[in-house]
């Protein structure tokens, strides 16, 4: 249920969305902190360097297979006892992981951090789409939230340079014991408690199950892939579990009276629509920070500090654009308002390409950093308020899920396809010769994500571009749900 109303105090529902969006803040950094860490913790823990992938990798894969399963769990089990849970998981395995002797105790607590997030993301969305009622009000509120994850993202990166440098490596794990606790602790006074549960709904465990092993699965694969050779019998056997998982699920949930995800909620155009956004959005935009922190440590040889620091102009570009997406939304609805953030997308990521080139300095990298990063943040806000739009309260823990599993899979995807493509030319290469050929093949993949970008338009094109009609209340059949989404 919606905890809302029209004459809501701003101030009631204010101090809930600073705390979900210092959540959100928190689930961001730890995507991108520990990457200019990665090297420190490989020399202090005898990681070898093939391997020190891996404290990345552990994260991504359990988040990524754990969403669809945290989004339900929200739904039924309540979403601010799941959104307390998820930030005393990452307090703990955060603890964990700064205090890891080996390379075992990390990765491992990695893992448990990537299932806090996997409870924490959907949890998060569906407590603003719940507290917020749709329209201008969930806008602002998702606009905040999403300027908080989008920065986040590269504020991670600066974070992690600052705490490395100064601190040691281990400070980038023990920067959330703190926040997440304090969150945790602080969600138990502010975000109102959860509904009492009406109707008894199971938690389809066959589907739970499968779902989970299968995204594991294919996140695994895809994440490994490249490092370890898509003819590797561990990935080779990922995917394939992976395939044979999903396929008893989709049979599961079409056969269940009460499924983990109802596949009528993609008649749902607006969701449908998000959705693949979202995957599009990860598959390029969100690959654009890798490849950025490969440019600035590996071939120009800049430190942790300051890769960090060259981070800042496109955290706040993007902060930007987060806001804009809100305003525009509102204004002049979610497909022309994707519509304009793809093409100031692809015209900064065309102009971020030309930056590239072993020689080139950071001020070539400026403008395009600026322009891509503004279209950016306005896809990213408008793209989870599409996500929203239309669907019940009761749901919006599991639609969010799907949203969130695809955002995952997304990224998973496109950092698999293009890093293949990278390093095309770079075999055999030392020296100023390999500096060269990385840039050029990073040239050439941020010119393919701005292409990718124009799937993007092709997607949104299929948008209704009107106000949406209100999602219905809990207690109406889904065939009346289904109706109302899709007029």
């Amino acid at each position: 249920m919606s905890y809302s109303s029209p004459s809501a105090p701003a101030l009631r529902l204010g101090l809930p969305l600073a705390l979900l969006a210092l959540a959100q803040l928190i689930y961001a950094l730890d995507l991108n902190i520990v990457f200019v860490a990665l090297p420190e913790i490989g020399s202090d823990l005898g990681f070898p360097g093939q391997t020190q992938q891996l404290v990345v990798s552990a994260y991504v894969v359990f988040a990524g297979g754990f969403l669809l399963l945290g989004g339900r769990a929200a739904d039924l089990l309540g979403r601010r006892r799941m959104f307390v849970l998820a930030l005393a998981l990452y307090a703990v395995s955060s603890l964990a992981g700064g205090l890891a002797p080996n390379a075992e105790t990390i990765i491992i607590a990695r893992a448990v951090q990537g299932v806090g997030g996997a409870l924490l993301l959907p949890a998060t969305l569906s407590l603003i789409n719940t507290l917020f009622e749709e329209g201008p009000g969930r806008n602002r509120a998702l606009a905040v939230w999403g300027g908080a994850g989008a920065s986040g993202l590269t504020i991670g990166a600066l974070l992690g340079g600052v705490l490395t440098e100064n601190f040691g490596w281990p400070a980038v794990f023990f920067v959330n014991v703190p926040l997440a606790g304090l969150v945790a602790a602080a969600a138990l006074v502010v975000i109102p408690r959860d509904a009492a549960r009406g109707e008894r709904r199971r938690f389809d465990l066959p589907g739970a199950l499968t779902v989970t092993g299968g995204s594991t699965s294919l996140v695994f694969a895809l994440v490994e892939g490249p490092e370890l050779g898509w003819g590797n019998p561990m990935v080779v056997g990922a995917l394939v579990l992976a395939v044979a998982l999903l396929t008893v699920f989709a049979v599961v949930e079409a056969r269940s009276s009460d499924p983990l995800m109802p596949f009528r909620l993609f008649r749902n155009r607006s969701l449908a629509v998000g959705v693949s956004v979202t995957f599009v959005y990860m598959a390029t935009f969100g690959v654009l920070p890798y490849f950025l922190t490969v440019l600035m440590q590996t071939v120009h040889g800049y430190s942790a500090l300051q890769t960090g620091l060259a981070f800042l102009i496109p955290s706040v570009a993007i902060a930007t654009g987060t806001q804009a997406g809100e305003r525009l939304a509102t204004r002049i609805g979610n497909r022309a308002t994707l519509l304009i953030g793809f093409v100031v997308g692809v015209a900064g990521t065309v102009g971020l390409a030309f930056g590239f080139d072993a020689d080139a300095g950071y001020g070539l990298l400026v403008p395009g950093l600026v322009v891509s990063g503004v279209g950016q943040g306005i896809v990213w806000t408008a793209m989870w308020i599409t996500s929203a739009t239309g669907t019940p309260a009761h749901e919006q823990g599991v639609a969010n899920g799907i949203a969130s599993t695809t955002l995952n899979i997304g990224n998973a995807i496109g950092l698999a396809v293009f890093t293949v493509i990278a390093d095309l030319g770079t075999e055999g290469r030392t020296g100023q010769s390999l500096r060269a050929a990385t840039a050029d093949g990073e040239f050439l993949v941020v010119l393919l994500t701005a292409a990718g970008m124009l799937v993007g338009l092709l997607v949104t094109v299929c948008l209704r571009n009107r106000p949406a009609v209100p999602a219905p209340v809990p207690h109406e059949v889904a065939a009346d749900e289904a109706q109302v989404a899709c007029r």
